[in-house]
């Protein structure tokens, strides 16, 4: 998990220099040095309709933050059950048929004879030799798909509603930039519906709330949540 929250810091970091760029664009603290004749430059505001298109593409730093956090992190719980030869068998229930979703869809894609390559110990290394990447999330997360994921994985969902509104935010995020990719909507359409200072609101509350699943997360790793008290 430590790859996981550095990545996660550095994708911040870049998602609050784009914000902290756009709002002092959009309030004037900035403003654009446009080459206007030889040498020199025009002093300007930032022109309405490109605002709108800035704002925008600020959904577009948020998504990408949120969906490669939580791939990154479910990569990581694989790769936690990976270096501590966690057995199928000691699973919780949930987790285990999981695994058996994964093999399944496995099959579809893979022969049984490479897969066969990758296992010595079926009971351990069925568990991430069925896991592919790729296929963990398709394009819609939200704070319900990480609810499920958390319930198909058994780690918590919890978050302090005060900083985070529970994630509701991820769904804005989301549908913005559903309707962006489909052409619903256009790109100052979707600038036009929201202020700046609702932007920075919605991902100062995205931010914290994937922190706070990662938090949970590494809590869950660290505690080996994963396992079977049955068992």
């Amino acid at each position: 998990m430590n790859n996981v929250i550095i990545d996660f810091n550095t994708r911040v970091q870049e998602v609050n220099g784009y914000f902290i760029f756009l709002e002092d664009l959009i309030k004037e603290r900035n403003k654009l040095a446009v080459l206007h004749s030889v040498g020199k430059y025009k002093i300007q505001s930032l022109d309405s309709e490109l605002a709108k298109t800035l704002k925008a593409n600020g959904f577009l730093w948020l998504y990408n933050l949120v969906e490669s956090t939580m791939r990154n992190a479910i990569e990581a719980i694989f790769d936690d059950f990976k270096s501590k030869g966690v057995s199928f068998d000691k699973m919780k229930p949930q987790i285990r048929i999981t695994v058996l979703q994964n093999m399944q869809n496995c099959f579809k894609t893979s022969s049984p004879k490479n897969l066969h390559s990758k296992i010595s110990q079926i009971s351990i290394d069925i568990i991430t030799a069925t896991f592919e990447r790729e296929k963990i999330f398709s394009g819609n997360v939200d704070a319900k798909v990480i609810r499920e994921t958390a319930e198909k994985y058994g780690f918590s969902c919890q978050t302090d509603c005060s900083k985070t509104k529970n994630g509701q935010n991820l769904l804005v995020v989301r549908e913005n930039i559903n309707d962006l990719a489909h052409g619903i909507k256009s790109f100052e359409e979707v600038g036009r519906d929201k202020t700046i200072d609702e932007l920075l609101e919605i991902k100062e509350e995205v931010v914290e709330y994937l922190r706070q699943i990662l938090d949970n997360i590494q809590d869950y790793l660290n505690n080996k949540g994963y396992l079977d008290g049955e068992i």
